[in-house]
């Protein structure tokens, strides 16, 4: 059983918490995730089983969330499950004002994780430091965001902003909450977080731990094929046998002798590679003085 699950985490779970449950459904120790997802938030949580686990570092890395961020409040988590440490109406702040700010938020910028976050320094996780009262600096990351569209607004003493955000990998919401009331004038906190889309899978399609259970239950579960979760990547198609004994032996294979999807005929970079029935896994194609090769990176046969 080697594919991938585009489950719908719920609140009061975490990443960790999803791993072991789908691990006794589906009684089998190779599970990983694709990105954590705070407990406090839902939506979607890729999912990688068997030997599909290898190709979690080769999903796009696109993420979209939506996010209700209340002014005028500060906690130590940056979200509602963290501990008041500033509280004051934020009445003042208008949508215009909010407007304007928004585009300094977006592009390449430089993020400051929450210090309850599972980022390691010196091989430690910032919330386990947290929780140990150590006060350390947080390393700052750069960080791409695509798009901020305003959703709904809500004013009063403690307005609430409803955004869509489209970002990079390892951008946090909880830091956009709270600098953009810093922004403001005011503090903000992220009250409510859904990720609805991450490495390729959207929340439409996404699965319940629930849902996953009964399908099991009564054989019906398939886990997404490894080619669909590499849809974003070139196609190099091996049909010969002696191709593929040579690919799962990691060797190097010439380009000019394989067969090219018509959508790729000049792939380079990462590609995935299949035969006709599946996937054999990620191969690079490089330049190696005049000749260009796949170059075995995962291998799954």
């Amino acid at each position: 059983m080697d594919g991938f699950i585009n489950l719908k985490k719920l609140p009061d779970w975490t990443s960790h918490d999803c791993v072991a449950k789908v691990r006794r459904i589906l009684q089998t120790k190779k599970v990983g995730h694709g990105g954590t997802l705070d407990p406090a938030a839902v939506g979607v949580l890729p999912i990688a089983i068997g030997k599909a686990t290898r190709l979690l570092q080769y999903l796009p890395e696109g993420k979209a969330y939506r996010a209700i961020i209340r002014l005028g409040i500060e906690t130590t988590t940056d979200d509602l499950a963290g501990e008041i440490i500033y509280s004051e109406p934020a009445s003042a702040v208008t949508i215009d004002r909010i407007q304007a700010v928004i585009p300094e938020f977006i592009g390449e910028i430089v993020q400051t994780p929450p210090m309850y976050s599972a980022i390691q320094v010196n091989g430690q996780r910032l919330y386990k430091l947290a929780r140990a009262g150590e006060v350390i600096e947080v390393p700052t990351r750069l960080v791409n965001i695509y798009t901020i569209d305003i959703l709904n607004w809500t004013p009063g003493d403690f307005p609430e902003i409803e955004v869509q955000i489209n970002c990079g990998g390892g951008t946090y919401i909880r830091s956009i909450a709270r600098d953009l009331g810093v922004k403001l004038g005011t503090r903000g906190v992220l009250a409510f977080l859904e990720r609805n889309a991450s490495c390729g899978f959207e929340l439409p399609q996404s699965i319940t731990l629930e849902d996953l259970e009964t399908q099991q239950r009564a054989g019906t579960f398939i886990p997404i094929a490894p080619e669909r979760g590499l849809a974003h990547l070139p196609t190099v198609t091996l049909l010969a046998a002696d191709l593929v004994k040579f690919w799962s032996q990691g060797k190097r294979l010439p380009l000019c002798e394989l067969q090219l999807t018509p959508t790729n005929p000049d792939p380079s970079g990462f590609v995935k590679v299949m035969d006709e029935h599946c996937c054999l896994g990620v191969g690079e194609i490089r330049q190696i003085e005049s000749e260009h090769l796949l170059v075995p990176q995962t291998v799954l046969i």
